[in-house]
């Protein structure tokens, strides 16, 4: 059985963006297609990148990207009390954004490998299993 993997917004962002580790975004999904092991995101992460997408792109480039996101191996997790405490947890701890905290969570709940290239992740290599994206 593969270890489990859990995407933050910086690792979909960089694929749907087509920025330097996307191609590896790429090839985990597809993996995870093969086998019908989804990778792992949380609904907080979903939030950001519509947010950002939004703001950015406007809402056709969204809803283009909310519809392909339907078909892809990737199983979103609600922000339930559980996770919400482990985020609060790592927040509270270490300088990193909400987002960030809930994408740490879930990977320590999962005892998952957290995919991403933000730096914000280096204060936590010794917590959670940390994946970078080569840059």
């Amino acid at each position: 059985m593969a270890a489990s993997i859990v995407l933050d917004s910086y690792a979909l962002l960089a694929l749907l963006r087509d920025e330097a580790g996307g191609d590896e975004v790429v090839a985990l999904l597809e993996k995870a297609g093969q086998r019908n092991q989804p990778v792992h995101m949380t609904e907080v992460n979903y939030a950001e990148i519509q947010v950002i997408v939004r703001r950015k792109n406007g809402e056709a480039a969204w809803k283009t990207i909310a519809e392909e996101l339907i078909a892809a191996p990737i199983q979103f997790h609600p922000a339930d009390r559980h996770l919400s405490d482990l985020a609060a947890e790592f927040k509270s701890r270490h300088r990193i954004s909400l987002a960030d905290a809930y994408a740490a969570a879930l990977a320590k709940d999962r005892k998952a490998e957290l995919v991403t290239g933000d730096p914000e992740f280096k204060a936590l290599e010794k917590e959670i299993r940390i994946r970078w994206l080569k840059g």
